[in-house]
């Protein structure tokens, strides 16, 4: 069976990080957990530090940087066939891993996305509107029709992903990642996983800014495909 990366950029989780780790480490592949810990304040480090597990890696930024930069600095160290990136909260189920792994299997896609949304919108409506919003422009400039562009959960080959030098620091990392994908005629296919949206007081972190970064995002990314006659 192949083995698993799991990336896990973390910045003040304390509340969920522990319980993340646990269903993750539940999930039935062979893997490795590799979290990143954003230069947290609350008690997130302490939890990681008091945690034992044999296949489990933290490294911590010594000044918070953002989840794109985490990402990538977790990619660097990922030695799986292949990787997945989970958030720290709870939103996501780690045993949809088996749900992406099939449909690699399957399709022999060199990106699988977890598609949050195929049975209807969860969540708050502003989030709602911004994922319609950002996938229909998504679709329509790079002429895809998938259902979340903005997923935490993609599933790939570390070096595939490695070779397109991300450049993002924040929550655009998902856009340059789809991007990417696209502009290098990677093969793309989505699956339904499940998802528990969380509220601002449960502790849910992206913000009305990062919708805007993820504009810029995709027009940057167009305009490079289109100077570079990627196109297809």
């Amino acid at each position: 069976m192949a083995k698993l990366s799991v990336i896990i950029p973390v910045y003040n989780e304390e509340a969920t990080i522990a319980a993340v780790l646990e269903k993750v480490n539940a999930v039935a592949v062979d893997k490795e957990i590799i979290v990143v810990d954003d230069n947290s304040s609350d008690g997130t480090e302490r939890i990681l530090k008091d945690l034992k597990l044999s296949n489990l890696q933290v490294i911590r930024n010594q000044v918070n940087q953002g989840k794109g930069a985490s990402l990538v600095r977790g990619l660097a160290l990922a030695k799986g066939d292949f990787a997945v990136i989970q958030d720290a909260d709870l939103e996501y189920d780690p045993q949809d891993y088996l749900k992406l792994l099939d449909a690699q299997n399957q399709t022999k896609a060199d990106l699988v996305l977890g598609a949050r949304f195929i049975n209807g919108y969860k969540g708050l409506l502003t989030h709602r509107l911004a994922n319609v919003f950002l996938t229909a422009m998504s679709n329509f400039l790079f002429r895809k029709n998938i259902n979340d562009c903005m997923t935490c959960y993609k599933l790939f080959r570390p070096q595939r992903v490695r070779d397109f030098n991300l450049k993002s620091r924040g929550f655009d990392i998902e856009i340059e990642i789809f991007a990417k994908a696209v502009i290098n005629k990677l093969n793309i296919t989505e699956v339904p996983i499940s998802y528990y949206p969380r509220s601002y007081s449960g502790g849910k972190k992206i913000k009305w800014q990062d919708g805007v970064w993820a504009v810029i995002s995709i027009i940057r990314h167009k305009i490079y495909q289109i100077k570079n006659g990627k196109v297809s």
